[in-house]
């Protein structure tokens, strides 16, 4: 009973941080739309490569800024494209907007590789300094915030879907970017209290984590913040290495395999992060040496993960709050904000998910107080892709 009040009290935690967040916020600069001096205002976008949550989240900004009045109302694609780039020319093309304009020809990607990244950072910066064409950049991923946190560009940047842009470089402090130019949405301890909250419903002793044992790799893996829960909840952290940029997603994907076949025998639970190749795409390729060996899941990335096989995860709903909270952040700039002055801390409102046919394939009998506490329940693994 101790270790479910835990949770509760960990759940509750979640919410108070969230609605005082939420609150203070809302008393900010004014988002209402507003024209660029008769003009509409250019937005570009620049995304490392082509990770799923970057898509995901830049059409929930599009839906946040439709709910806040700057695009008329519009249904929005639904399946996810792995080309980003159609994904950026539809919006160009489709939505409707008597404010804003998604420049077609403004859309830059590095596909996760090391050479074409600095050609493509160098393409994007001379037009921001030549042209001067753009009004505000939305930069999705880590290697796209770190591009565009410096000083050789002033068009406004919003960074968004970094696992943590201060640990890796992209914010000064989570008070300040650094740069007047820049804004990056922090969420402090979020991989601390997921993992907290992973550990007092299981209360395993060993625990697996895949990465790539680079500074970004660590970054992405919330690595500091395991062992710091690690060493605080006494459970031994197994690493396993498996690269993530520079190489095709088949091989990721093909190390993140290998890596879960070694540590399966290993270990009482599993973080599943935002590795390319821990993606959800690759997800039933991963869990069954996973399940043979009864491991236990908790999955960084949401309640899609659970939807189809995942023991567990915190999730924000489709990430509509998320895409809201950038959505405010992108009207206040173009109301006159400076991006270095709006607040970068934020929480999630908490999700719990937890899938029961996962539990009982690994023999774990969820108490009814934890079932209680849950917001999501599935009884099923769905297939992905609807396979």
């Amino acid at each position: 009973m101790r270790r479910v009040w835990r949770i509760l009290v960990c759940i509750g935690m979640i919410c108070l941080l969230t609605f005082a967040t939420s609150a203070s916020w809302a008393q900010d600069a004014d988002t209402a739309p507003r024209d660029n001096n008769g003009q509409k205002w250019r937005i570009g976008y620049l995304e490392g490569g082509a990770f799923p949550d970057y898509e995901v989240i830049f059409l929930r900004i599009v839906a946040g800024l439709m709910d806040l009045g700057w695009i008329k109302a519009a249904s929005l694609p639904t399946e996810y494209d792995p080309d980003h780039r159609r994904t950026w020319e539809w919006v160009a093309d489709n939505i409707q907007s008597d404010y804003l304009e998604f420049v077609k020809d403004a859309f830059y990607t590095s596909e996760f590789n090391v050479d074409l990244r600095q050609a493509t950072k160098a393409e994007l910066l001379g037009r921001l300094e030549r042209d001067k064409d753009l009004d505000l950049i939305l930069a999705l991923g880590t290697w796209a915030g770190l591009d565009l946190a410096n000083d050789q560009h002033t068009t406004a940047t919003v960074v968004a879907s970094t696992s943590n842009p201060l640990a890796s470089g992209i914010i000064q402090s989570m008070d300040d970017s650094g740069f007047d130019h820049l804004h990056a949405k922090v969420e402090p301890e979020r991989y601390a209290r997921q993992l907290r909250l992973f550990h007092d419903i299981i209360g395993f002793t060993s625990m697996g984590l895949v990465y790539e044992d680079s500074v970004e790799g660590r970054t992405f893996a919330a690595l500091d913040e395991a062992e710091l829960v690690a060493k605080e909840r006494g459970f031994s952290l197994h690493h396993c290495f498996a690269r993530n940029n520079d190489v095709t997603l088949e091989q990721a994907s093909a190390e993140v395999r290998a890596c879960y076949e070694e540590l399966a025998p290993q270990v009482e639970a599993l973080y599943i992060t935002v590795h390319r190749g821990e993606g959800l795409p690759n997800l039933p390729s991963l869990l069954p040496p996973l399940l043979e060996h009864n491991v236990a899941t908790f999955a960084m990335a949401g309640s899609e993960f659970v939807r189809h096989g995942a023991l567990l995860s915190i999730a924000q709903a489709g990430f509509a709050y998320v895409g809201r909270f950038h959505a405010e952040t992108v009207a206040k700039i173009f109301n006159g904000a400076k991006p270095r002055d709006l607040p970068q801390r934020w929480n999630a409102p908490p999700k719990i998910a937890i899938n029961l046919r996962t539990a009982e394939k690994i023999g774990f009998d969820p108490p009814f107080d934890i079932l209680a506490a849950a917001d999501e329940v599935y009884d099923q693994i769905e297939p992905v892709g609807g396979e």
